[in-house]
């Protein structure tokens, strides 16, 4: 299938599939799409590992990465601030919050050796003084892509990775980022509707992708939000986009590092089990309603905190309900969650990425053969 993404990436479908797992980036990679790390958690050593290991198992096979760029977030006039200073931002109030609702769940505590380091690396990785070292690496390998998230590229990446031969991404919840994007010189905008899970905006796929290919054109846009089998891609197609970017489909696949809770309760969901909620980061983000969802959003909640001080605060209690969700029934499984589209109702088996790949392309496939033979009887007539 040719478009103009799949003839800038040199990839066989215009399936970009984002996964936090590189075994998912590597399977949809070796199946004709390309597959797009999300790194933001990395440490550099981490991302490197990764790196290797996808181009391993893909033998030249093209991929990118994918990491947060925000122009707002808290410290981001002194270029980020570390994990210690961030804890030190944290109010009295939320940190009683998040022990409150730990203590009414039932939520064991972490071993001590387990306490230390909680809040990871998307703290420091969200700021210029985090993610360049992550930049560092991703160049020095064989991308394809660089993605920005949320935020526009810095002119220093622009410049970096067109130098290198290398696409430059980045995502849009609405007409302004996507005119922001286009005028700072990014290749491909992937025009994100509010039904996607991660951070995202609150215009519907459908309106938003022929608005933005409409005020960016030339540049390629790529559908995301919603899309999950081919009728979707046929109609992200439709609409003027020339590939689409998947996430939430891959969590249910085979390879996906999904908590086995969570992923149980993404194959029995409904569209309607999804909420945008600032409470895993500070920025709103579609994510699986949950216990932990509905604490946040009710009347006791004192509001979450700017990125990335919600997930300085959330970080251990994550890890203390993740530890503990597999037993069915308890309150660390009630609170389980994750980011999710509404296309979680339609993901309802595991299937091996490579399967959802060849299965969108062969419905996409049939979905044209019918416009085709529908424009040939009109013509025809």
């Amino acid at each position: 299938m040719k478009t103009k993404v799949t003839d800038m990436l040199g990839v066989e479908f215009p399936i970009l599939a984002f996964s936090h797992c590189r075994d998912v980036v590597a399977a949809v990679t070796k199946a004709g799409g390309f597959g797009v790390l999300g790194a933001v958690a990395h440490t550099p050593e981490q991302l490197d590992v990764d790196l290797s290991w996808i181009e391993e198992q893909t033998r030249g096979g093209r991929y990118g990465v994918d990491l947060l760029l925000p122009a707002k977030y808290a410290g981001a006039d002194e270029g980020g601030i570390d994990a210690e200073a961030v804890r030190q931002l944290l109010p009295a109030a939320q940190q009683e919050f998040v022990d409150e609702i730990l203590r009414r769940y039932g939520v064991p505590e972490l071993p001590e050796d387990l306490r230390t380091g909680s809040e990871r690396n998307v703290l420091a990785n969200v700021a210029s003084k985090g993610y360049e070292p992550l930049l560092d690496v991703a160049f020095a390998h064989d991308i394809a892509l660089v993605a920005s998230a949320l935020g526009a590229p810095p002119p220093s990446l622009l410049t970096r990775a067109h130098d290198a031969g290398v696409v430059v991404a980045a995502l849009a919840g609405n007409l302004t980022h996507a005119e922001r994007h286009n005028a700072a010189g990014v290749d491909v905008i992937v025009a994100q509707g509010t039904e996607a899970g991660g951070h995202t905006g609150e215009i519907a796929t459908m309106v938003l992708v022929p608005e933005v290919v409409d005020a960016v054109a030339p540049t390629p846009v790529l559908a995301a939000g919603g899309i999950g089998n081919g009728r979707q891609i046929a109609a992200a197609l439709a609409l003027g986009a020339e590939g689409v970017w998947c996430g939430s489909v891959w969590l249910t696949t085979e390879e996906a590092e999904t908590h086995p809770a969570v992923k149980q309760k993404f194959l029995t969901a409904t569209s309607r089990d999804t909420i945008r909620s600032r409470s895993l980061t500070g920025k709103p983000a579609r994510m699986l309603r949950s216990a932990w969802t509905d604490e946040w959003e009710g009347a006791e909640s004192p509001g979450a905190l700017p990125m990335p001080l919600q997930s300085a605060l959330v970080a251990e209690a994550q890890h203390r309900i993740s530890r503990a969700a597999a037993t069915e029934g308890s309150g660390a499984n009630k609170l389980a969650n994750y980011f999710v589209g509404q296309v979680v109702g339609q993901m309802d088996r595991i299937r091996p990425a490579r399967q959802v790949v060849l299965e969108m392309m062969t419905e996409y496939a049939e979905v044209a053969q019918r416009f085709a033979d529908q424009v040939a009887e009109e013509t025809s007539a």
